[in-house]
């Protein structure tokens, strides 16, 4: 019997690689030969073994090429990614709300307007972690840009009162704002258009008096001004009509 046993060359593994003195006696008398295997190799990422394919549920501390992006500021209208690594959750698309805000899981409504995806991938990760995570790994990425900057308001004695938008990178002057709506009416004052722009506060307002006559009848656009969102223009009654 002990013959069959030390002629049939038998391989026992190890994963611990520590062998006791008996135990190596006794393979020497059965003929056994013990091969210790060394650790997995756990160097990657994750602590996942190289060479493995990561199973379901498991995820990397950080994920393969995410880079948040630090330059663009986000605006009104933009449409994001986002994603806590540790739900295992697929991300959700979120719409930055005409309040410059986010409603985003467990920390409610956020302001988000002019913050690059960074930083906002950074505070949402701290106020997470006050309260709801250990840690939590936050991605904030950009989907879709809104094409819309802003908008300018038109009020008075022009075809189309109310809101033109302002798109992203165009020069939109006060002449061609009055043209989107409609022109003129029959009875506007087109030599003493106001064009307001600042805050609510009186203080911070700026007022300027454009004459139109010469900037759209006169060919003299030099003199008009390009419009930044929130400004409004007023256009005003002639005292006289006919």
């Amino acid at each position: 019997m002990m013959k069959g046993i030390m002629e049939k060359r038998l391989v026992v593994r190890l994963n611990s690689g520590k062998v006791s003195a008996c135990c190596l006696l006794m393979a020497w008398l059965c003929g056994v030969l013990i091969l210790p295997t060394r650790a997995a190799d756990t160097s990657n990422s994750g602590g996942i073994p190289a060479g493995v394919p990561a199973q379901k549920g498991q995820l990397p501390a950080n994920p393969s090429g995410y880079v948040a992006d630090d330059i663009y500021k986000l605006r009104v209208g933009d449409t994001i990614s986002f994603q806590i690594l540790e739900d295992r959750d697929q991300p959700r698309s979120l719409m930055v709300t005409d309040s410059g805000e986010l409603n985003l899981p467990y920390v409610g409504r956020v302001p988000v307007v002019d913050k690059t995806c960074k930083e906002l991938a950074a505070q949402l990760k701290s106020l997470l972690e006050k309260e709801y995570y250990y840690r939590a790994t936050v991605i904030v990425s950009l989907d879709v840009a809104n094409k819309v900057l802003g908008r300018v308001y038109i009020w008075g004695q022009v075809k189309s009162q109310g809101p033109v938008d302002l798109g992203v990178g165009e020069n939109l002057t006060a002449g061609k704002a009055i043209l989107k709506a409609g022109g003129f009416a029959d009875f506007a004052n087109k030599s003493k258009v106001k064009l307001v722009r600042g805050g609510s506060e009186s203080a911070s307002k700026k007022i300027m008096e454009l004459n139109m006559t010469e900037i759209l009848e006169g060919g003299q656009t030099e003199k008009d001004v390009i419009l930044k969102p929130d400004d409004s223009i007023i256009v005003s009654s002639r005292l006289i009509n006919f």
